[in-house]
This record gives structure tokens, sequence and C-alpha cells, in this order.
């Protein structure tokens, strides 16, 4: 009896890698969408910067905007109903779930 087996553990590897690319770029545009909803909203620049982008196996959510920062940590500044401080926090605790569901089902199909 003779077995014959072909390895295709380099394809594999590359399409994986590919897979978790699109992965973190899917759980970015989760928390993104979240974060757009709640962030604090005068004349829109703000949540106008707001941008989900991934290198080397590394996802970031950023609003750029001089007062960015400052706008997500002051706590004591008032804002419109529904908008917050923490703008990027909570937005990326709270939509966790949908992160690893977007996650699971792109690497699950990648691996099928």
């Amino acid at each position: 009896m003779t077995v014959r087996s072909t390895w295709n553990g380099p394809q594999i590897k590359a399409n994986v890698r590919a897979a978790t690319t699109r992965a973190l770029d899917a759980a970015a545009e989760v928390v993104l969408a979240r974060a757009r909803e709640v962030v604090p909203i005068e004349e829109a620049t703000l949540a106008r910067s707001g941008v989900a982008s991934s290198e080397d196996q590394v996802a970031a959510v950023s609003f750029d905007t001089p007062y960015a920062v400052r706008q997500h940590e002051e706590l004591t500044w008032r804002h419109a109903p529904g908008r917050q401080a923490k703008y990027l926090e909570q937005p990326l605790h709270e939509t966790r779930s949908k992160q690893e569901a977007a996650i699971a089902r792109i690497l699950g199909e990648a691996l099928s």
C-alpha cells in the first residue's frame, strides 16, 4: 500500500495570514461604526476624521483632530444627547462579542 500526500503548509499559512488581516479590519470597522454613533458632534469634523486601519497584524481605530484626545478624556464636558466622552473606549468594550464574531467568521472561512 502506498500513500501519497501533498503538503500545502506555505499556502495555508499565507491564506491564514491574509484572513487575519481581513478579520482585524472587520473588527476595527465594528468599533469604528459604534464610535461614530457616540462621538461628540457639533460640526461632525471629529466624527468624519475617524478611521479603522491595520498593519502588520495590528488593528487600530483613531480620530484625527487636534482636540480628539482631549474630547475623549474630558469627562466634565457636556455633549448632545447620545454623545459622550470615552467615545473609543466604551465602543471597544461594548462591541467585543461582535468583534469576536467577525474574526471567527472570517478565520473560519479561511480554514474550511
